[in-house]
């Protein structure tokens, strides 16, 4: 017994938690923070949960180049999982930033919201860092419950309970694909772990070619593209943007879907490459038509949050272009990208808190009419933000996009970069559309409710600049990528 529980303890190994394991504990102190905290009074949690998320980042910059498995091998904080880490620590820090004076505004100044923020991004950390399916499951589980109840955050709200309760419904819906597909892959390989399930396919190679395995391939692919919003898996997610709190919508559109994506990649790239002849051509298929349905969907679009919504999964599609390459530029390109991403959607939707009254039901092409004129730079942070959803240079949005299509030319998927930079252009419309409302059409308001919040005001300017700096200088940023890779 002394030997078991020595061999167990030797196992456990709390640095490869202690990101998850640093921000949970500050969640749940939030918590009882809220708890005698006087009701309305959220300035302070907000500037704990910021300093929670800085404190993460620390502990988790100590396993750059320095890998820490634990849990038996569950559990691995590798350069993969801190980029990814990082990435969800500076959607969160961003959402936080701009979030304050916004509840205030539509009433709801409930100090819990930032605490299922940071619960949620715990459960974005042990995606990125699970190698092992049940792992990556509650990691999912957690995001999941967390979002759950922030897009239905607001009660009094009849879209924002309507998004609450189609997420759940559909993503309870796609859970269950999700964990259907693990259990054909466990029935077939005997384990859950992911380098174990990779080399029982590498040495019973007859095995990858089991309808059961590829069945379970499938549904557990279904699973992670319902929340990364590939059509045809992507139905919730225009009336989910739309309802959400728009900060929980700009949130949702970076930190959990690179979340999913990290999840995917990892098991795709680790346990099932044996499997990429079945995988690729599906993914192939699903790129191009979730890059299609995502920008034509968009063009005819009134209310930006829904647009927006489109948008984002147009980009999902063209992350997707990197996975089906599955080489180095093209995984590293998903990486890259994922990061410009959030910078420059959360940089666009910190703008429209500020544009949105209280009821945000002026959120529209013609709700902005002359934004441009009356409030020129915000109407120019926005625009850089839009350039590089665009993938105009030179913007963080050219060099993601330069990267995964490069990554699919040199892996021999020359149409399907061709049809990913059609795509790109085809989506100028629906940008440029915002950009003649604000510039080109008459104003009807003098957007004199406009108050430039510190929050809001940091959220924009560490966007921007960030999206100056990825787009001009994107090789420091590219290199740590290419030291992330799996």
């Amino acid at each position: 017994m002394e030997n078991l529980v020595q061999t167990a303890m030797q196992n456990v190994n709390f640095a490869a938690i202690m990101p998850s394991l640093v921000l949970a504990c500050f969640s749940m102190a939030l918590l009882l923070i809220n708890a005698f905290s006087r009701r309305g009074a959220t300035a302070h949690v907000a500037g704990i949960s910021l300093l929670a998320l800085v404190v993460t980042g620390f502990s988790a910059l100590s396993a750059w180049n320095n890998p820490q498995v634990g849990f038996a091998g569950h559990v691995v904080l590798d350069n993969y999982a801190v980029f990814f880490t990082f990435v969800f620590l500076i959607s969160a820090a961003l959402t936080v930033f701009m979030s304050d004076a916004y509840l205030k505004r539509e009433g709801y100044p409930i100090g819990e919201f930032y605490s299922l923020i940071l619960f949620s991004t715990v459960g974005a950390m042990i995606m990125a860092s699970g190698t092992d399916l049940m792992t990556i499951f509650l990691g999912l589980e957690i995001l999941s419950v967390s979002l759950y109840v922030l897009a239905g955050f607001f009660r009094g709200s009849k879209k924002s309970n309507e998004a609450g309760l189609k997420y759940f419904l559909l993503g309870a819906f796609s859970t269950g694909f999700l964990l259907y597909g693990m259990a054909l892959i466990y029935g077939v390989t005997g384990t859950t772990n992911l380098v174990d399930i990779g080399s029982h396919f590498s040495l019973s190679p007859q095995s990858a070619m089991n309808p059961v395995a590829i069945a379970g391939m499938m549904l557990m692919a279904t699973g992670f593209l319902f929340k990364i919003a590939i059509a045809p898996f992507h139905m919730w997610a225009p009336d989910v943007y739309e309802g959400s709190p728009t900060p929980i919508t700009a949130f949702m559109s970076a930190g959990p879907k690179a979340a999913a994506f990290a999840a995917l990649m990892r098991i795709f790239l680790v346990s099932l490459s044996s499997m990429q002849t079945t995988w690729e051509t599906a993914f192939w298929v699903l790129a191009v038509l979730t890059m299609i349905t995502g920008n034509f969907l968009a063009l005819n679009q009134q209310n930006l949050k829904r647009m927006l919504a489109y948008s984002s999964i147009a980009h999902a599609g063209y992350a997707m272009v990197g996975l089906v390459a599955a080489n180095a530029i093209g995984i590293s390109g998903v990486l890259y990208y994922m990061l410009a991403y959030s910078f420059m959607n959360i940089g666009a939707f910190a703008v429209l808190v500020l544009i949105g009254k209280k009821g945000e039901e002026n959120l529209t092409l013609d709700g902005i009419r002359g934004f441009g004129y009356k409030r020129p730079l915000l109407g120019v942070l926005l625009t850089i933000c839009l350039f590089s959803l665009m993938g105009i240079p030179p913007s963080a949005g050219f060099s993601g996009k330069f990267f995964i299509f490069a990554g699919a030319l040199n892996a021999g998927f020359v149409w399907l970069a061709i049809l990913g930079v059609l795509n790109s252009a085809v989506s100028l419309y629906y940008y440029l559309r915002i950009m003649v409302a604000m510039y080109f059409k008459d104003p009807e308001e003098d957007f004199e409710w406009i108050k430039l919040t510190p929050g809001a005001t940091i959220c924009i300017v560490i966007s921007v600049i960030a999206v100056l700096y990825m787009g001009i200088l994107p090789s420091g940023i590219m290199s740590l990528a290419r030291q992330a890779l799996l």
